[in-house]
Parts: structure tokens; sequence; C-alpha cells
């Protein structure tokens, strides 16, 4: 279950800024900060022995939600203010989003969250790869601020300290390899430029998403749809890194709107062509060795062709399955939820429509868009994304206070 309130937080992330204490030639906001620290910490946990990627994504939401709770704190103020107040902040935090998550997953969403709050010890090693996660991000933001900002008088003091602070993460392999600019390090700046290209980029929206945040709210989307089909490890895995790296290709091809792509007569399809291609020159390479099998599959790679939101299963080849994946739900299959996921996609880009035009922006591509969007919402294994939309909605066209339940 989710509530349209979660997903109100989750959009608000968007309208944060960040190192609004300094110039920037560019807005920085949270959510981008939390795409880009997910998929660092992807790689950097990928290239360690003993990480569990079901607590590294666990965590990472957790975390997630308890920052767009906690807004108006400096990072650095907010880490002091735990290490002497952390109950309390905690206990705050879970008052705030009870109402909105407590059904999600029959309660254990909930359960598991005030757990990670109060044990520090819990998912140790998955905490550790999110800390260094969201420094390397943080360090790539302010390399953008720190080129606006030589003027001022103390910026090479923040800048010899976020400089120092990369030794903290030094026993990582990922870590060391992003900070020697090995190759790993052109897929954090590739995945980072995405943050520059924005959504609905023919049309003014408030707030504005960008493809690299809009990548983050379908794996949360893939992540809490994946809870209520009561998905194995392996597929809830599977479906959120997808999600999570769905739009990278963008970074080379940028981001073309989908009436353009699909109203030409094949030209969708010579944009795959061209997309594969810049795949394997430009990012493969990037890839470490052991993980290419794997990224690949997560890109939508096979056969030559290139497709992320068709259901697969990877057992020993990948194959594509047309009846559905329930027969397939263990971890042996690895199965992706490429369907579900395309759901995932149109919700968050009916949602970016709909939010906008409750903020009274609405253009007639907005409107439009969104009309013809929630046409080609689906069913998908019980859950019902037309009918999601819709609820969704309607809490963004009211004052806001409804507390409406939907399935999810």
């Amino acid at each position: 279950m989710i509530n349209p309130k979660i997903v109100d937080y989750i959009f608000t992330s968007a309208s944060i800024q960040r190192w609004n204490d300094y110039p920037r030639m560019v807005e920085l906001v949270e959510l981008d900060k939390q795409a880009h620290k997910f998929i660092i910490a992807y790689f950097i946990a990928k290239l360690e022995d003993d990480v569990n990627m079901m607590h590294l994504i666990e965590a990472g939401i957790f975390e997630f939600l308890r920052r767009v709770v906690v807004t108006d704190i400096r990072p650095d103020v907010f880490r002091k203010a735990l290490q002497k107040k952390a109950p309390e902040i905690n206990s705050w935090v879970i008052s705030k989003l009870k109402d909105c998550i407590e059904d999600i997953d029959n309660g254990n969403f909930l359960k598991k969250f005030e757990e990670y709050l109060n044990d520090a010890n819990m998912y140790k090693k998955e905490r550790f790869i999110l800390k260094a996660a969201s420094y390397l991000s943080t360090k790539w933001e302010f390399s953008i601020v720190y080129q606006t900002s030589a003027f001022l008088s103390d910026i090479d003091d923040v800048k010899k300290s976020v400089d120092e602070e990369i030794e903290d993460y030094y026993e990582l392999i990922g870590v060391r390899k992003i900070a020697l600019n090995k190759k790993l390090s052109k897929l954090v700046d590739l995945s980072g430029r995405l943050r520059f290209q924005k959504r609905w980029a023919q049309t003014p929206r408030i707030p504005e998403t960008s493809v690299l945040g809009h990548m983050l709210t379908v794996a949360l989307f893939g992540y809490f749809y994946s809870l209520k089909v009561n998905a194995c490890n392996k597929r809830i895995q599977n479906n959120f890194f997808t999600a999570l790296f769905h739009d990278l290709p963008e970074a080379l091809t940028r981001d073309i709107v989908s009436p353009v792509k699909y109203s030409v007569d094949e030209l969708s399809e010579i944009i795959s062509e061209y997309e594969i291609l810049k795949i394997e020159d430009d990012i493969m390479p990037c890839v470490p060795e052991v993980l290419k099998e794997e990224f690949s599959y997560y890109l939508g790679l096979y056969d030559g062709v290139k497709d992320e939101f068709l259901d697969k299963i990877n057992e020993k080849k990948i194959e594509v399955v047309k009846e559905g994946l329930s027969a397939y739900n263990y971890d042996k299959f690895n199965a992706i939820d490429g369907k579900a996921l395309k759901q995932c996609d149109k919700l968050s880009a009916f949602i970016e429509a709909s939010l906008s035009i409750s903020h009274g922006i609405k253009s007639k591509e907005l409107l439009n868009g969104k009309k013809q969007i929630i046409k080609t919402l689906k069913t998908i294994e019980g859950v019902d994304f037309q009918e999601i939309a819709t609820h969704i909605d309607e809490f963004f066209g009211t004052t806001g206070q409804t507390q409406t339940t939907i399935e999810f």
C-alpha cells in the first residue's frame, strides 16, 4: 500500500535546494543528489564482497525519506545534531511519516524503518557505502559551486574540508577507483550530468524535475510495486536498479519527448540503434568487468536490441516472458518486471504533470500530456496504475489534506 502523501514527500525533494547559501550556475536539488548517490552506491557496493543489495536499497530509501522530512537543517549541522539528539530526531521523523507508510508491505516497511533509525549497527556496511556515495555526490556538486564561489573568503576552507573527507572511505575499492579518476569516475560524471537535462523541456513546470531525479522516482515506484506483488529479493533488486538506470543513455543522446519519438515513422528504432552504439562505445567500457553482464541486463540489452521495459528472466540466458512473472518469482530466475516498470515510468510522468498543474502551471502540453498518459496506464499483476494515478490526481487537486489510501 502507498499513500498519495508519500508521493508528495518524494516529489517535495525536487524543490529542496542544496548549497543555497552559495552562488550556483545551476539549481542543485535534493532529489537529484539522492539519485546520484544511489547510482554511485550501486557501483561501490558491487565491488565489495560482503554487501547485501536488499539492505543497501532499504537503507538508501530510509535515509532519503528522513532527509526529505528534515529539510531545513544543513547536512553538516544535521550530522552534529544526530550525534547528540538522534532518538528525538528519529522519533519526530517517524511521527511525520507514519500515516504515509504504515500500510506499505503490511506494516513491515515501517517496522524496518523504525529499527533502522534506532539501531546504528543495522546494515552497518551498507550504511558506510551510502555515506561514501553521499560524500562523492556532494563532492561532485561542490565542483559546480566552487566555480562560481571563488570570490568568497571561506570557499577554499570548504574545498579543503571536502577534499580531505575522501580519506575516510579509502577502504572501499570503488571509492579508490573514483578518486584516482579511473573509468568508474566517468560513469559518476556521466550520470551526474543528467541533472542538467530537464523533463518536459518544452513547457514550464513547478517543480522542475531532471532526468536524473526522474530515474529515482521510477526506481522508488518499482520498489513499492515489487513489495505489493510479493516479489522475491532478486526481483526487487532487479526492478529497482533497472528503473534507476533506465534513462542513463540519455546522458549521451539527450531526452527526446515521447510525442516526437513515437509519431515519426521508424524514428524510435533509429534512436534505439544509436543508443546501443553509444552504450557500447561510451558506457560499457567504463563498467567494471565483473559487472558488465548484470549492468547490460539492467540497461535492457539482449540479442542486439535494447528494451528495458519487457518482462524478462535470466536464469541461464535472457528470455522474454509474455505470460507474466508470477511463475518465476524465485531468485534463481533473476526476473525483471519490465512491463510494470514502464507503468511506473508513465506514472512518474503523470505525477510530474499533475503536480505542476496543482501549482497553477496549466500549459496545454501538461494538460494534454496528462490526459494521454492516463489512457495508457494498465493493470499489472492486480496493481491498477490508472486507479493509482486517479487517486494521486485527486489528492493534488484538493487542499492537500485528504488522506486517501490506495493499492500499490
